[in-house]
């Protein structure tokens, strides 16, 4: 057999051998085995009131989540800056180039699954000295000589026992990582970008309708004044009127001020500066409460949650750092070959491949290690324990995500039922403060009585809009805890 059929062969042999990895082969953990979110019973609708935004909500089990869930908010302007969002924002483009970097690592480990080869080229002229014995009797142009050598060497080291294999597995597991890394961040900043124009929508409510209260006090302090011109009143009902007016006014700066930073947080969401602020506002009037609801069966959450997924992902590559390091502890083989030519003095580089000019070499070597000080033990043991580590980070995912689910259940449910506590507050307040501004013209009813009726009728009027707000925040928080509907973006592209 030639010297190239036997290197042939000890490839093939050791290819071979690496059928078997050793360390865990990896199993994905089961789903929670349970079937629902909570331990009562799920009520299929939610309350309903006849105020804007209190329509009944239906809780539809099993129903899919289309890839957009923010159109079902019914707002074009809404669904407009999510969509810039999530093409501007640094932190997705971030998330971009992270997968982007884990996919050419897979690539590269992979390419070591097959041979080094390099080429080299060495021209090399020298002259020798007179005074050395075998030149005394040479010309001084013998004395020069010129060496051309070419030369090919490959080096393969036979991933016998799978070493390669799991270390292509860990990087494709984080890869996997870091691709629904990138489904959260799309999520989040989804969820993100709709709460914030909830939360817009909700300070333009309060400040609105903080405004209107003023006005109303401001009208009432004027008759108070006529009334004590009249001499009807004392003045100090006119200065208590004018203190309550004042102390309704400096409710308003704060608001404002949550209404600017939440423009701003609005802005760096689509990836932009404070001062390229976006025309686009909002109000509750313009956002449409979805009413029919996705809820996932508790076997599918461990599907839909990029989150989960990641974790179960990161599991993955722990699983494989084990073998890798099983590995470590074995023999190495490493088999090597030279081939090429050498030309010397008067062939030149024209004769580098003439006849006779040929060398080649090959070379096998097994390494065994055999004493290390404990490094490679220690360092399988520290593999196995960041395993177990996985694990325990998985199940911990698995338990936040459910509890998302049921907090976020249980949440539009209360704010159902906190609507309608806040409509019929709102109406009563409202009702109650007309009559005692009527009773107070008539003289039947003393000054305080009505501060205090004001202050009922303002509390309860911005209750009842952040009552409204909470019911469509936390319908995007409902969205974003089963998952967002990722699996589904492909075929709506379509």
């Amino acid at each position: 057999m030639t010297p190239k059929r036997t290197f042939r062969a000890a490839l093939l042999v050791a290819t071979a051998l690496a059928a078997g990895c050793v360390g865990p082969d990896y199993e994905r953990p089961a789903a929670p085995a349970v079937t629902a979110y909570s331990p009562e019973a799920q009520p299929a609708d939610t309350a309903a009131t006849d105020v804007p935004g209190g329509e009944a909500q239906h809780f539809e089990t099993g129903r899919d989540i289309p890839a957009e869930w923010w159109a079902l908010f019914g707002s074009e302007p809404l669904t407009a800056l999510v969509k810039q969002a999530l093409t501007a924002n640094p932190n997705v483009v971030a998330a971009q180039k992270a997968m982007k970097v884990a996919e050419e690592n897979v690539a590269a480990q992979q390419g070591y699954f097959a041979p080094t080869i390099t080429g080299s080229e060495n021209s090399v002229r020298s002259k020798a000295s007179l005074t050395t014995p075998q030149s005394a009797d040479s010309s001084s142009s013998s004395l020069v000589s010129n060496l051309h050598t070419a030369q090919l060497s490959m080096s393969y080291t036979p991933d016998v026992w799978g070493a390669n294999w799991r270390q292509v597995e860990n990087l494709e597991a984080q890869t996997e990582a870091q691709k629904f890394q990138l489904e959260a961040a799309y999520l989040t900043l989804a969820a993100n970008v709709v709460v914030a124009a909830v939360n817009e929508a909700s300070l333009r409510g309060q400040i609105k309708a903080t405004a209107e209260i003023i006005a109303v006090e401001r009208q009432l302090l004027d008759i108070l004044r006529r009334q004590n011109g009249l001499g009807q009143i004392a003045a100090a009902d006119v200065v208590a009127q004018e203190a309550a007016v004042a102390q309704a006014e400096q409710t308003l700066p704060p608001l404002q001020k949550q209404l600017e930073q939440q423009r701003d947080a609005l802005t760096a969401l689509l990836g932009r500066l404070p001062s390229e602020v976006t025309a686009e506002t909002f109000d509750l009037a313009a956002l449409h409460l979805p009413q029919d609801l996705p809820v996932s069966l508790p076997s599918k959450l461990v599907e839909q949650r990029p989150d989960i997924r990641q974790a179960e992902a990161n599991l993955h590559a722990a699983s494989a750092l084990v073998g890798v390091a099983v590995a470590a502890r074995l023999p190495l083989i490493n088999l090597t070959a030279d081939m090429g030519s050498a030309a010397s003095y008067g062939t030149g580089k024209g004769g580098l491949f003439t006849p006779g000019m040929g060398f080649w070499t090959l070379a096998g070597s097994l390494t065994q290690p055999l004493f290390d000080g404990g490094t490679l033990m220690h360092k399988e043991r520290a593999a196995r324990a960041a395993l177990e580590q996985a694990d325990a980070q998985y199940r911990a995912a698995v338990i936040t995500a459910f509890q998302n689910v049921a907090d976020s259940l249980s949440a539009l449910r209360q704010d159902a039922e906190a609507l309608r506590a806040a409509a019929t507050t709102e109406q009563k307040a409202s009702e109650s403060l007309k009559i005692t501004q009527r009773q107070l013209e008539l003289g039947a009813i003393s000054y305080p009585m009505l501060l205090n009726a004001q202050q009922t009728e303002l509390q309860a009027r911005v209750a009842l809009v952040q009552a409204q707000a909470n019911r469509l925040s936390d319908t995007a928080a409902l969205f974003q805890a089963l998952g967002g509907g990722w699996w589904n973006r492909a075929a709506s592209a379509e």
